[in-house]
């Protein structure tokens, strides 16, 4: 979720570097194998000063990386550096790799800016940056741009444009950016698809830790609420938008799809149970209820009562909201919520890792 933020932060320095002159080189996750703590399409800009935006680690291959892309400033040649983990876990975990990991990782020098993606990531449109990795391949570094219907770019020949835009185009689906070998050349497709959203009903105190910690991993924040009072940018600063709604003109306002999460918590029984009725009338695929059980259960009980509840949808209604961790004030509290968003999206249960005896980063269940 957060490679969109966090390459939208790239785009941005660079466009700032190249405005005052300067140059920039472009670190990015291609190929992970085992563990390792960020994923394919993670980004390091690094400027010619040093300076630094992203990580592609947890923090120790970062030193490492820097001093390579100064490298790649220097002599203008990318290169494709791997890191591996030892035997030894330990000392696997302290080189920021993982356990039994390997990452290798892409660096390139910058030399224009790359507005027509920032472009897109404004605009939320799904896309997939196809870039020939191949060091030994003449067209290294090529680049091709692909969206459901445009391709922009190109990758040396209309051959392997086409069989990379066919192969971009079916990964749209997910977010499994990697390599892929596609008509004998190594090419990266990576992934980008615009993150998930957070409706939160309700701009009360409370709300702003959620609405913080939310934008912090990912979610594009939506704050809605009656009162125009609540919805400022001074108390919700990491807010994409803050809407003026009475809950019976929710679904005008806003069109909440399968990859919108919700959570009512205004604190005034009518208008929770008015922004739940919409709610369900919406596919979204929870909806977290903030109060006591009994509490959610009597607006349930109107709710089926005036005929407004399917069969399926109590089942994406959490009510109390958040996982069951103990917690004590509003910043506890969001986090577990956090939490079970976290938890239904990937559709695992929320178990402690030491339980789970398959990879961490394994696939859905």
């Amino acid at each position: 979720m957060k490679h969109w933020h966090e390459t939208r932060a790239v785009f941005d320095r660079l466009a700032e570097l190249r405005r005052a002159g300067r140059r920039a080189a472009l670190a990015t996750v291609v190929r992970v194998r085992g563990s390792a703590y960020r994923h394919e399409g993670a980004k390091l800009l690094v400027a010619e000063d040093g300076s630094t935006v992203g990580n592609v680690s947890g923090g120790c291959l970062e030193q490492d990386v820097r001093e390579v892309a100064l490298q790649v400033l220097r002599s203008g040649a990318p290169e494709l550096k791997s890191y591996c983990s030892s035997t030894d876990e330990i000392a696997a975990w302290d080189l920021g790799v993982g356990c039994e990991g390997q990452v290798d990782v892409w660096v390139e020098s910058v030399t224009q800016d790359r507005p027509r993606e920032r472009g897109l990531l404004d605009g939320r449109a799904a896309f997939v940056v196809a870039t020939i990795v191949g060091m030994r391949d003449a067209g290294c570094g090529m680049r091709l741009v692909a969206t459901a219907d445009a391709t922009y770019g190109s990758l040396g020949s209309p051959d392997l444009n086409a069989a990379a835009s066919e192969r971009a185009r079916a990964l749209l689906g997910n977010e499994q950016s990697g390599v892929y070998e596609i008509a004998g050349r190594s090419v990266f497709l990576d992934v980008f698809l615009p993150p998930p959203e957070l409706i939160i009903c309700g701009a009360g105190d409370d709300a702003r830790p959620l609405a913080r910690f939310a934008a912090d991993i990912g979610f594009r924040v939506v704050i809605v609420d009656r009162r125009p009072a609540y919805l400022t940018a001074e108390r919700f600063p990491t807010a994409a938008a803050l809407i003026e709604s009475r809950p019976e003109e929710l679904l005008q306002r806003l069109a909440p799809d399968a990859a919108c999460y919700a959570v009512v918590m205004t604190h005034n029984f009518a208008d929770d149970q008015g922004y739940l009725r919409a709610l369900v009338g919406a596919p979204v695929p929870y909806i977290g209820m903030l109060g006591p059980r009994q509490r959610t259960e009597r607006m349930l009980q109107i709710l089926g009562a005036a005929a407004a509840l399917g069969e399926r949808d109590a089942a994406r209604i959490y009510g109390p909201v958040g996982l069951d961790v103990g917690t004590d004030g509003a910043e506890q509290v969001a986090l577990s919520v956090i939490a079970e968003i976290l938890a239904v999206r990937s559709g695992r249960r929320a178990d402690s890792l030491r339980e789970r005896q398959t990879p961490i980063h394994a696939a859905t269940e």
